[in-house]
């Protein structure tokens, strides 16, 4: 069961937009849940500068068939021209909470 899910991180500079941002997940049924952390500092290459800014980040707990809709939603909605959306697998986990996360989540053939 475990190869089924996925944590999906997705940042933002604003917090309050991505805490929107995750509800409606949750409330679509995209994402089971999600983890917030309201100030990271994100260093990165952009357009052949290098940025250092506080940015906002956000893990979802998921089914791995529902991330290409999470990554269509978020590219949909997100402020960024190039956000920040990845998935990782879970190798492990409680058996009872992955059940949960199957329950909280769409079927992805719905």
């Amino acid at each position: 069961m475990d190869e089924d899910f996925c944590e999906v991180v997705v940042t933002a500079a604003d917090a309050d937009w991505l805490a929107r941002h995750t509800r409606a997940l949750v409330e679509e049924r995209l994402a089971a849940c999600g983890h917030h952390l309201e100030r990271i500092r994100s260093v990165y290459r952009w357009e052949g500068a290098v940025h250092d800014e506080a940015e906002a980040r956000v893990a979802l707990h998921t089914r791995r068939s529902l991330v290409p809709a999470i990554v269509a939603r978020t590219g949909e909605v997100h402020p960024y021209d190039v956000p920040c959306v990845i998935a990782l697998p879970l190798v492990g986990g409680n058996p009872a909470y992955l059940a949960w996360v199957a329950a909280e989540t769409r079927d992805p053939d719905s």
